[in-house]
């Protein structure tokens, strides 16, 4: 039995290849989205609630996706057939999304693209946990950052790419996308497919009888130690249907309130939330009773609730590091076209220019982040990890808030320099510090749970932040950016209270 070799930086680069076709998807959603449901006819406090197909497919799909990939070996390997067949499905949402013909359809191609690209993300977290020893895996994160800040610089840039370098027409006829858009879209789709396609033949694959020896040589587990073991069944399961019955009467009395008092409708996605989470661990909790511990649903819910301490931390960070990435994502283009062009016709020229330049601040800082992406392991070694991820989010907290000083557009990208510092450690030191916490068996479970509390704080987002930007913040979309800001802020403080061991 022998510890995991060390990587060659080209081994590195090829397992990390794919996420540059997956920002690809993610890039052209964040910075698109808001605007095709603007053209097609939603108005700026409905974007929210629309947004929210993309968190609840993420909080469903990965630890399923996790679980189902720690389970899996055939000729493909353990995490690549999941890299595959989500590469396929996202393309092709890819393909459709920008010819969505309403708003609603819009919509569900937004939910179906969402949960196709979170099939091939998830496992490429736990990807690196895998194949990469304790002290490489800083670098193997931060080799995913490089990536996702390289197809994110131009994903984010494409339309405004094709129209000032290519000609291609920028605007449209009311209710219809940009040519732009959609060109930018299958760009997309075929980078997305080609990137993962590289990831997929380049790269090769622990067996779980060599994943399992590597482990007991560095000691992460026992002789002993079985799979997805749930101790004491009989009191676990009682326990969860107790805790049960507390969440889904939480939420019922709360959105009884709601409806009771008429408080606006979005408010009912976090109550009908807490209900939603109370069923699942009632049907957990039947599940563990009769003995079905093996059940993925079981086991996931189990292990959310044994999670390591490190990982228990990590997650209030986490929950207000996305909290502020996701109200930058929905209202950064009405805050810019708003604050800054002053203008909200969606069929303007000047709201479409604000819209690309949305585009190239976004490309901006995922540019930064890729710059940077290789400095931050650096920085870490010499501080440490908690030190370098508390100082890049203090830096994308400034960046957040500097938007509302701002009038002249082209200082916005200095604003997306302490963005793209931020995004590049959100994507690399949390899951550096994280894997090193977790058993080898489980890290793609635990990578999938891990991506509740970036879930969490965007259903959060998505349920209050149309209700706060309509109703304290008076329709204007620039507060919204200021309350992420001082979210930034909070994680930044957070992340001295975390162990780090490793």
């Amino acid at each position: 039995m022998t510890k995991k070799p060390h990587l060659s930086f080209w081994q590195i680069w090829n397992m990390s290849f794919g996420f540059l076709g997956i920002q690809f998807g993610f890039a052209l959603q964040n910075a698109n989205v808001s605007r095709i449901f603007e053209t097609l006819g939603a108005k700026v406090d409905e974007i929210p609630i629309l947004w929210i197909a993309a968190p609840v497919t993420g909080l469903i799909i990965q630890p399923i996706i996790g679980h189902m990939s720690d389970n899996t070996w055939n000729r493909l390997g353990r995490r690549r057939p999941y890299f595959l067949v989500g590469a396929i499905l996202a393309s092709l949402a890819l393909i459709i999304m920008p010819n969505s013909p309403t708003l609603w359809v819009a919509a569900g191609m937004l939910w179906i693209m969402d949960a196709s690209i979170n099939i091939s993300m998830e496992p490429f977290r736990a990807f690196v946990g895998d194949m990469l020893p304790s002290e490489q895996r800083t670098k193997g994160f931060a080799m995913q950052s490089f990536f996702i800040g390289t197809g994110a610089v131009v994903a984010s840039a494409l339309p405004y790419i094709l129209t000032n370098w290519f000609g291609i027409a920028n605007t449209a006829p009311e209710g219809i996308i940009p040519p732009s858009v959609q060109y930018s879209f299958y760009l997309g789709a075929a980078a997305f497919f080609g990137a993962v396609i590289w990831t997929v033949v380049r790269s090769k694959e622990y067996s779980p009888e060599e994943l399992r020896a590597h482990a007991l040589a560095e000691g992460n587990i026992t002789e002993n130690e079985h799979h997805d073991e749930i101790e004491q069944p009989q009191k676990t399961g009682s326990i969860f249907l107790i805790r049960s019955a507390i969440w889904i009467a939480t939420g019922l009395v709360l959105s009884y309130l709601i409806y009771y008092f008429k408080l606006h409708p979005e408010l009912y996605i976090f109550t009908v939330g807490l209900a939603a989470y109370g069923m699942m661990l009632l049907i957990s909790g039947l599940l563990i009773k009769n003995g079905k511990t093996q059940n993925g649903v079981a086991v996931v819910m189990h292990d959310f609730y044994k999670m390591p301490k490190t990982m228990a931390q990590l997650a209030i960070v986490q929950f207000f590091s996305w909290f502020a990435l996701f109200a930058m994502w929905i209202y950064t283009t009405s805050a810019v076209t708003a604050h800054i062009y002053g203008t909200s016709d969606t069929t303007s020229e000047l709201f479409n220019k604000g819209a690309d330049w949305v585009g190239i601040c976004f490309a901006v800082y995922n540019g930064v982040a890729a710059v940077v992406a290789f400095l931050l392991p650096v920085i870490a070694k010499r501080t440490s990890r908690k030190f370098t991820h508390m100082i890049s989010l203090i830096a994308g907290g400034i960046g957040l808030l500097s938007i509302y000083f701002i009038k002249d557009p082209n200082l916005l990208l200095v604003s997306m320099v302490g963005v793209g510092l931020a995004w590049a450690s959100i994507l690399s030191m949390p899951y550096a510090i994280l894997a090193g916490a977790l058993p080898s068996h489980k890290m793609g479970t635990y990578m999938g749970i891990f991506n509740f509390f970036i879930v969490i704080p965007q259903i959060l987002a998505a349920s209050i932040l149309g209700f706060l930007t309509r109703d304290l913040f008076g329709g204007h979309a620039i507060y919204a950016l200021m309350l992420g800001g001082a979210s930034m802020f909070i994680a930044a403080a957070t992340v001295m209270f975390v162990t780090d061991d490793h």
